[in-house]
């Protein structure tokens, strides 16, 4: 059995304790890009999967837009409406991977951020895909960010995910560790898909030009600052020559 997000408890408060400082500086930016966010055109952005809202607002503060953020954990959902509300936001809560209270091509960009992973089974994979492509517009982009299959087992600055020296088939579990500010740590298990399979399911789906990127430390604008003696500010963290994220984007 997987990790149960819809309980909340100890893995919502532990989610939203985790200084997500590598995703911050490599994995959203390089989201925020594949999605155009600073394009005129886009204006209403769905993060589907939104957890404790941390994404959300950094999207909201950012930029101009309307955020449709959904997830299928009350815990999760209800530290982002305590801890990170804001006009432009509105949070959903999912019981199921339909999009009911989201019109036909009503969204103009759409991110999955660190969801695919933590689901065994493809079917459902692939729903949660199609139904983004439904609510997504004519043109509309794309986003999904998870860890890098092509660097599991690889200890980063804030986590692990995978054994060392493991070689993991499609859908196998693997367990991650998330190191907390003050020095505990979050266990939880996702699934390895391989970059492939994520090419092949926005694809099938229906998305067009679909591509990948695996950013480096360097490979991205500094856009939040790291500031000297943070856990990036080291000679040659593993970030600097091993990709820890991969970003799955496409256009409907």
């Amino acid at each position: 059995m997987g990790t149960d997000w819809q309980a909340g408890g100890v893995v919502a408060t532990g989610f939203d304790e985790y200084d997500d400082l590598p995703e911050r500086v490599l994995g959203y930016p390089t989201v925020f890009s594949a999605l155009r966010l600073g394009d005129t055109d886009v204006r209403t952005v769905l993060d589907y999967g939104c957890g404790p809202g941390k994404i959300s607002l950094r999207v909201a503060e950012k930029h101009p837009v309307q955020v449709e953020a959904v997830d299928i954990s009350p815990g999760m959902l209800e530290i982002a409406r305590t801890r990170r509300a804001h006009p432009r936001i509105r949070y959903h809560l999912l019981t199921g991977p339909r999009l009911d209270f989201l019109a036909d091509d009503s969204v103009d960009a759409a991110m999955c951020c660190y969801v695919l992973l933590n689901i065994g089974d493809l079917e459902r994979i692939r729903a949660i895909v199609a139904e983004v492509h439904r609510v997504l517009r004519p043109g509309g982009r794309f986003a999904v960010l998870d860890t890098n299959p092509d660097t599991t087992g690889t200890r980063f600055s804030t986590f692990i995910s995978g054994e060392p020296g493991v070689r993991y088939e499609a859908g196998q579990q693997r367990r991650v560790l998330l190191h907390l500010p003050g020095g505990g740590v979050l266990e939880l298990l996702d699934h390895h898909w391989p970059r492939q399979t994520y090419v092949d399911l926005l694809t099938e789906c229906g998305f067009r030009d679909v591509t990948t990127a695996a950013p480096l430390l360097g490979d991205v604008p500094d856009t939040e600052g790291l500031v000297p003696g943070s856990l990036l500010d080291v000679d040659q963290p593993a970030e600097a020559t091993r990709p820890p994220f991969l970003i799955t984007s496409g256009e409907k």
